[in-house]
């Protein structure tokens, strides 16, 4: 990564304050194109690229892939560049912008498939992030940000009324509680799965959450009644409101009176001809995450398109380019409020629409959001087995517990995040625990909620969790107990579910009389049924389990290996690889 990283003065709009380690080559990259710019002090000041007056015959071509909200403003852009006869080392530009949702081109390049757009333009940061965590995507390298948009609550102006909008102010929990416990406001949002929108104000909700008591059980009934209202795309939730101002349409059940947007986006419904009424905006006063739409160079840029594409983010930076992004609902600066667009979006005081912008959302608390939501929104049938061989009694460094019962308490936080709806069952396995089997079955796998003898499944679950120990002198019987555990899972695939088997190992397999690895994965990809998939998810724990093995075996059936060096990161692994196993039944 990094080969087209730029200094942090040429990021328009913001600097990211997170740091970054793909932006560690800068310094390289710079010199690279001093020396090839063959370098004065004024091609240095303007971003080593000259305002040409003249074109050569042939312009530089670049493909530029861009979200959709913001893909007019760059249209625009791209076009003014043409007429004013833009040039990088002499030969005029040509940006070709097509819109496309940031999640569908995230899938593709996180999947290793190349683009034939060299510049990309996502709504969010998040989504090169996504990429950039799977070493098997295609390069991609941010430049820093060209726009901004605060996220809230937009509402037609009776459901805002009833909210005493403008005076009263509420933080994010308290808002989207109001909304939702009110007969005539629904409340819509866009699939955070593919929607930024989505998923940083979800983040939000959740982090909120986790600081009152109750709350992460308010968290996830919020989540079950919002996904009732959710649509693909910020595009489609926008068509969800009322088409008029009065009538039926307002009362109409299937229409939403409020939703999750962005400034951006209520600006440029406000702004359009056909808009009912306008919307007004509520800012949440504990704070707006942001889209920061980040400028990318993707794949392999010959010198000529790297530094046309280093010219365009520049020729973005100048003033009426700016003053552009603003035409069309974008912040530019985090040290202005633009109030123009504040009004024209529907904001007005007191709302707390000046309050510095939130800091990003750790990539951790992303991920932890999405994954409550993947297995909250859709229940889910998952059985786990736990690897109980000897060597999990071993000390886990830093901790004074043993890899079992840190494994144990992370496997308990995991089944917190679980609904009633969902089952869940465990197996453990070491070598011979039942006659021959290198397996036993603890819990089968029921609903959550089901009553049996006296208590739920929940309550057997997190008593057989409590009751695992590692087997004395038991060494690791892996991939007979695979095979047969992912057999009964296929076998009991449960329609409209999430199914999947996470296995979890701290080794490798020990037994030398078990099927071998070349055979369990033909066999595995035997079992393996498209219409009916059920993902493995094996997590290798501490520094003697094979990654790259188990990812070998879980690619088999659509699944994914994973490593922990510490088992108090299950519970997080566990999430990452459920949305990683979602987005791939998406394709």
């Amino acid at each position: 990564m990094g080969r087209h990283s730029l200094p942090d003065q040429y990021g328009a709009g913001r600097s990211d304050p997170r740091p970054r380690a793909r932006r560690r080559t800068v310094a390289i990259a710079t010199v690279l194109v001093l020396t090839v710019a063959g370098g004065t002090a004024a091609a240095a000041r303007s971003g080593l690229l000259s305002f040409g007056s003249s074109c050569q015959d042939n312009p530089v071509r670049l493909k530029l892939d861009a979200a959709p909200d913001i893909t007019p403003a760059l249209t625009a852009a791209a076009q003014r560049a043409h007429d004013d006869k833009i040039t990088s080392d002499g030969r005029c530009l040509a940006v070709t912008v097509t819109a496309r949702d940031a999640y569908k081109v995230a899938d593709g390049l996180a999947a290793g498939r190349k683009s034939d757009a060299q510049l990309w333009v996502p709504d969010s940061d998040l989504w090169i992030d996504r990429i950039t965590a799977n070493n098997s995507a295609v390069d991609v390298t941010p430049a820093g940000t060209i726009a901004s948009t605060p996220i809230g609550v937009a509402m037609v102006p009776t459901a805002a009324k009833s909210l005493g909008w403008p005076q009263k102010t509420y933080d994010w929990l308290e808002l989207v509680g109001a909304a939702m416990q009110s007969d005539s406001v629904k409340l819509g949002a866009a699939d955070p799965a593919r929607s930024a929108t989505g998923l940083l104000a979800l983040t939000q909700l959740s982090t909120a959450a986790t600081r009152i008591k109750g709350g992460d059980t308010q968290a996830v009934a919020m989540m079950k009644t919002l996904a009732q209202r959710t649509s693909d795309s910020d595009g489609q939730v926008v068509d969800t409101l009322p088409r008029d101002s009065s009538g039926t349409e307002l009362g109409n059940p299937k229409r939403n009176q409020a939703l999750i947007l962005s400034e951006q986006a209520a600006y440029t419904y406000n702004s359009s001809a056909d808009s009912a009424g306008g919307l007004d905006m509520f800012y949440p006063k504990d704070g707006s995450p942001r889209l920061d739409y980040p400028y990318a160079m993707v794949g392999e840029l010959s010198t000529d398109q790297s530094r046309a594409a280093l010219r365009f983010m520049n020729y973005l930076r100048q003033p009426e380019q700016l003053r552009l992004l603003q035409k069309y609902g974008f912040r530019t600066s985090d040290d202005e409020t633009p109030q123009t667009v504040v009004s024209a979006a529907g904001g007005s005081s007191p709302q707390p629409y000046e309050e510095p912008a939130l800091k990003p959302a750790a990539a951790a608390a992303l991920q932890e959001a999405l994954g409550t939501w993947t297995i909250t929104v859709q229940s889910a049938r998952i059985t786990t087995v736990v690897d109980a061989s000897s060597s999990m009694s071993e000390t886990v460094p830093g901790t004074g517990q043993s890899r079992m019962d840190v494994t144990k308490g992370a496997l308990l936080q995991a089944l917190a995040t679980f609904t009633p709806e969902d089952e869940i069952g465990l197996w453990k396995f070491s070598t011979k625990l039942d006659g021959d089997k290198d397996y036993r079955i603890l819990v089968p796998t029921e609903r959550l909620g089901d009553q049996k003898g006296g208590g739920t499944q929940r309550d057997r679950l997190s008593a057989a969790f409590g009751a695992l120990k590692p087997v004395p002198n038991g060494a690791t019987g892996l991939y007979d107990t695979t095979l047969a555990a992912y057999k009964a899972a296929a076998s009991s695939y449960a329609k409209g579910k999430f199914n999947a088997l996470v296995i979890l190992t701290d080794g490798v397999n020990q037994d030398p009389g078990s099927i071998s690895r070349d055979a369990l994965i033909t066999q595995l990809q035997k079992l393996t049924d498209p219409e009916r998939p059920v993902p493995l998810i094996m997590i290798a724990v501490g520094p003697d389990a094979d990654r790259e093995e188990a990812d070998e075996i879980a690619r088999a059936t659509g699944g994914s290996g994973q490593s922990v060096s510490n088992p108090a990161q299950i519970q997080s692994v566990i999430l990452k690889a459920i949305v990683a196993a979602g987005s791939q039944g998406d394709d």
